[in-house]
């Protein structure tokens, strides 16, 4: 029978190859359950007495809340600006201004429809975004980030367990699309 001939150089740089695989291999599944372990913390909501770190919850109106101690930044979501179209007008309330949980607070106007936005959560108007009056249309191009409307001092977290989580969310607006 032949006799296959590999050179030694070869076989040091196949079993090289082998441990260097291996080797990226375990690091790259130790990088991402680092990550994933990261990602899992950051999302997750937790309560230290009154300290509440960064939490995004959602209401079935498509409004979203994020929430960073006692001050909850709330707007309309992605999901909601894509369903009205281009925004042309949004009306907001006044710093001081009061809320229940959902009372109206303000309302976004579009191509299509007006549409009245909802506190998730009751509490004290701390900001406005200003923005939103001289640029509406930035709803549509950064619904969830630069678009926020208001900042509430939250007089109530035990509002927030009414409200969904982002795989409920989610869920939620799968529902409505059907």
């Amino acid at each position: 029978s032949p006799r296959l001939f590999i050179p030694n150089f070869l076989t040091i740089t196949m079993a090289s190859a082998s441990i260097m695989l291996a080797n990226a291999t375990r690091r790259s599944m130790f990088q991402a359950m680092r990550s994933s372990s990261r990602l899992s913390t950051a999302v997750t909501s937790q309560s230290f007495g009154s300290a509440r770190f960064m939490a995004t919850y959602y209401t079935p109106a498509h409004e979203y809340c994020k929430v960073d101690g006692n001050v909850a930044t709330v707007g309309i979501t992605d999901f909601a600006q894509a369903a009205l179209g281009d925004i042309v007008f949004v009306d907001l309330p006044e710093p001081d201004d009061e809320f229940e949980a959902k009372d109206s607070f303000g309302s976004v106007e579009s191509v299509k429809a007006a549409s009245d936005v909802y506190a998730p959560v009751s509490g004290k108007v701390l900001e406005v975004n200003e923005a939103l009056t001289d640029e509406p249309a930035l709803v549509n191009t950064s619904a969830e980030d630069e678009a926020w409307f208001i900042k509430l001092e939250i007089t109530d977290e035990s509002e927030l367990s009414g409200l969904m989580g982002a795989d409920a969310y989610k869920e939620h607006c799968e529902k409505e699309a059907h």
